[in-house]
C-alpha cells in the first residue's frame, strides 16, 4: 500500500470516527497511549504522528481523555503501563512495545482487568493477549528483502544482516527472510543487532568490514541503521562494491533512491503513521462499542527509483 493510499485510508478511519463523535461520547472514557521515546528516526516520526493524532482527537472528542506516555527503555514503559491503569484508570490502552518480552506480562495483566488493549507494530511475545493488533506486514517485509537480493545477485553473493531489537516483529522478519533465501546461492555471513539506530549501525558495519574482505550486500533492516552503515562503507571506500538495503521509508532514504547514484537503490515501506489507525480504531470502539477486534495489517512493498515519488513527501518529519 502506498503512503498516499495509506493516508487516504487513515483519513477515512478518522472521518468515520468523527461521524460518531456526538451522542456516543457522553460517558467519560480514558485512553492511555504508551509508546517508545524518540530513540531513532522512526520512533521520532511515531511520536510526531501520535501527538498530532491525539490533538485532533481531543478536539473531536472533548469528553474523551487521552494520556500519552513515552518511554526511553522497557522498564520505564512497564512502569508507565502500570501507572496508566492504577492512577489514571484507563478504559483502553494503545501500546507499541519498546521490546516484546518485558511488556508481555504487564499488558496481559492490563487485559485481565477489563481494559481494551490495542497492540501496535512490534507485538507481544505471547499471541492472543490484545483485543486489536495494528501493524505492517512483517513476513512480507522479510520476503521483500530476500527477493531484492535474489534479483540483485542471481548467481549468488555474500551478504551481512543487521537485526533490529529483540521483538516479535524482528523475529518474524528474519525468519521470513531466511526462508525466502533458502536454496539460493546467497550466503549470509553474519547477523548482529543494530537496534534500528544509526550509531549502532555504523559500529556493526565497521565490524563487518574489518572481518569480511568480500561483502556484496547489506540488509540493514531499518533506514536509521542503513544510514550508519552507509557512513562506515564510505569511510572504508567500498561504496561502489556493496549494495545496501534498509527499510521503513524515511524521506531522506526515499530521496536517495529517487535520485539514484547511492549504494541504497531501494527501500521497504513501513511508516510510523501506523499509529493513526491504531488510535482511531481504539477511539471508535471506546465511544461506540464498534466491533473492531482482530488484526489490521498494512503492506510493506519495495520502493524503487521507478515508484519512489509515490512515497516521498518533503514536509514529513520522517
Amino acid at each position: 500500500m502506498k503512503r498516499r493510499a495509506f493516508s487516504i485510508a487513515a483519513g477515512a478511519i478518522l472521518a468515520g470516527v468523527l461521524g460518531f463523535a456526538g451522542p456516543a461520547a457522553a460517558e467519560k472514557v480514558k485512553i492511555g497511549i504508551s509508546i517508545p521515546a524518540a530513540t531513532h528516526g522512526w520512533t521520532g516520526g511515531l511520536n510526531y504522528q501520535t501527538n498530532r493524532t491525539v490533538d485532533a482527537m481531543r478536539k473531536a472528542f472533548p469528553d474523551v481523555e487521552f494520556i500519552v506516555a513515552a518511554a526511553s527503555d522497557p522498564n520505564k514503559q512497564v512502569n508507565d503501563v502500570e501507572d496508566l491503569v492504577a492512577t489514571h484508570r484507563i478504559n483502553a490502552l494503545v501500546i507499541l512495545p519498546f521490546e516484546s518480552e518485558p511488556l508481555t506480562e504487564p499488558v496481559k495483566q492490563v487485559r485481565k482487568q477489563g481494559v481494551f488493549v490495542t497492540v501496535v507494530d512490534r507485538g507481544l511475545s505471547e499471541p492472543g493477549i490484545e483485543n486489536l493488533y495494528v501493524g505492517g506486514n512483517n513476513p512480507q517485509y522479510g520476503v521483500v528483502a530476500a527477493e531484492y537480493f535474489k534479483r540483485k545477485f542471481p548467481n549468488g553473493a555474500s551478504i551481512v544482516v543487521m537485526r533490529g531489537i529483540p521483538t516479535a516483529i524482528d523475529n518474524i522478519r528474519i525468519e521470513a527472510f531466511q526462508k525466502a533465501l533458502a536454496g539460493t546461492k546467497i550466503k549470509v555471513l553474519d547477523m548482529q543487532y543494530a537496534n534500528w539506530n544509526p550509531d549502532k549501525g555504523f559500529q556493526v558495519m565497521q565490524d563487518y568490514l574489518q572481518r569480511f574482505s568480500a561483502i556484496d550486500g547489506v540488509w540493514a533492516g531499518d533506514d536509521d541503521a542503513a544510514l550508519g552503515a552507509l557512513e562506515a562503507i564510505k569511510q572504508a571506500g567500498r561504496q561502489d562494491k556493496i549494495a545496501l538495503l534498509g527499510g521503513s521509508g524515511m524521506n531522506r532514504v526515499v530521496k536517495a533512491v529517487m535520485d539514484g547514484g547511492s549504494p541504497i537503490d531501494a527501500d521497504i515501506f513501513y511508516p510510523p503513521t501506523i499509529i493513526i489507525p491504531a488510535i482511531g480504531l481504539t477511539v471508535l470502539r471506546s465511544t461506540t462499542q464498534a466491533p473492531v477486534q482482530g488484526r489490521y495489517v498494512l503492506d510493506s512493498p519495495l520502493i524503487t527509483k521507478e515508484n519512489a515519488g509515490d512515497y516521498y513527501f518533503a514536509a514529513s518529519p520522517y
